[in-house]
C-alpha cells in the first residue's frame, strides 16, 4: 500500500475502485449519456479519452490530472450528484479547476444524502502509481491510500 497526500476540497471518507486517466477529464462529455439519456452504468461517453472511453464511472474513485471543456462542467458535477451518478470520489493530481471544485461543493453542500469527497494536489507521482481496478480509500484529513 502507498500513501498519498492532498488538500481536501469536499470532505468525506470512501473505499472504492479506481479508474483513472492521465488525460484531461472533459466533465460533459463524461457525464453527458447518463445525464441526458438515462445511461443507468455511467459510461464515459468523451471519446476523445481513450482511457475511459465507455467505462463506468458509478460508485468508482476517478483519479485525473485535471478537467477540461465547458464551463458546464460544474453544474454537470453537481447534476451528476444529485442523480446518484457520480463517482465515489474525485482524485485530483493537479489543482482542482474553479469549475470542478464549484460543482464539488454545490453538491457537498446542497444535496442530501450523496458524498463525493474531492481531494487535489495528489501529485504526478500518484497518477504514475494508480492503475484502474486498485482499491482506493479517501481518509478524512486527505491522505488517500492506494492498494
Amino acid at each position: 500500500m502507498k500513501k498519498f497526500q492532498g488538500r481536501v476540497v469536499t470532505p468525506g471518507e470512501v473505499t472504492a475502485e479506481a479508474v483513472v486517466t492521465t488525460e484531461g477529464f472533459n466533465t460533459l462529455a463524461s457525464f453527458q449519456m447518463a445525464l441526458q439519456f438515462g445511461d443507468k452504468e455511467v459510461k464515459c461517453g468523451d471519446q476523445s479519452n481513450k482511457q475511459l472511453y465507455g467505462k463506468s464511472l458509478l460508485g468508482k474513485a476517478l483519479c485525473l490530472p485535471q478537467t477540461i471543456g465547458s464551463t458546464t462542467g460544474g453544474l454537470v458535477l453537481y447534476c451528476a450528484c444529485s442523480m446518484e451518478k457520480n463517482p465515489a470520489c474525485m482524485l485530483f493530481a493537479n489543482h482542482i479547476d474553479s469549475l470542478a471544485a464549484a460543482g464539488a461543493v454545490l453538491a457537498d453542500v446542497w444535496v442530501d444524502g450523496v458524498s463525493m469527497p474531492v481531494v487535489d494536489s495528489l501529485g504526478e507521482e500518484f497518477l504514475n502509481y494508480v492503475k484502474d481496478g486498485m482499491k482506493i480509500t479517501v481518509k478524512a484529513n486527505g491522505v488517500v491510500e492506494v492498494e
